[in-house]
């Protein structure tokens, strides 16, 4: 698995990877997904975020990834505050995460092994550097025999495990990951659950939205849970 080595050179680090402050959010159709919430996730901490169907866990990680800007309060990120970030300023920040979106978000056009290379490849990265390391995360997530495939050939699995391969292989700092074992079955989330957790001990922040309870008690991370507008547990 390629996951032993550090980044070269790297920011100076803030205590706090994620902050929000008396931040709410919602929908015209859903006031008050969000109210008030306060949350710290200190660098490289381990959280899973738990809640019902439709309590908001997907919302909070689109504010995180500046998707959606809060209504009130303020969010920081990396120790900056980013509530008001411009648009020309953001790509710098995302650069920083690993996002796992519930729709896969797959660029068809590319093979499986181009897809989990994208991440290097916006960086500059030449093939010939990073070509080892990502066949070799293509096959920790069981995807060695479909690195030519294209993503329309793959199945709902398939397509989630290579979601995963592209949103950590930069090695990320903040990993945000929406129901990242929904189409797996329970011996590859525990897989992918190494694989967070080797990040983790790396030095990345993770934050893990997930209804799948019985694995984040197995994961022994902090748990976090949304309801009500409201999140309770470590870290809040």
């Amino acid at each position: 698995m390629p996951l032993s080595s550090r980044r070269a050179a790297e920011p100076v680090p803030s205590p706090e990877t994620v902050r929000l402050a008396a931040v709410s959010f919602g929908y015209a159709e859903s006031p008050g997904v969000l109210r008030d919430v306060n949350l710290t996730l200190p660098k490289g901490s381990f959280h899973f975020l738990t809640g019902p169907s439709g309590a908001g866990k997907s919302s909070l990680l689109r504010l995180l990834t500046l998707a959606d800007q809060p209504q009130t309060g303020r969010i920081a990120l990396f120790g900056d505050d980013v509530t008001t970030i411009s648009h020309r300023a953001r790509p710098d920040v995302r650069r920083r995460m690993g996002v796992v979106f519930q729709d896969f978000r797959l660029l068809d056009h590319l093979s499986v092994f181009d897809n989990a290379a994208l991440p290097l490849r916006v960086r500059g990265a030449r093939r010939a550097d990073y070509a080892a390391d990502v066949n070799e995360m293509l096959a920790w997530v069981g995807l060695a025999d479909r690195a030519e495939a294209c993503p329309t050939a793959l199945s709902g699995g398939e397509k989630q495990r290579l979601a995963i391969a592209r949103a950590v292989m930069a090695k990320p700092d903040l990993i945000l990951a929406d129901e990242p074992t929904g189409s797996v079955d329970s011996a590859m989330a525990d897989r992918l659950l190494k694989l967070f957790q080797s990040l983790n001990r790396l030095g990345a922040t993770v934050l893990i939205a997930s209804h799948d309870e019985a694995l984040a008690d197995r994961s022994g991370a902090h748990r976090l849970r949304l309801a009500n507008g409201r999140i309770t547990g470590s870290g809040a």
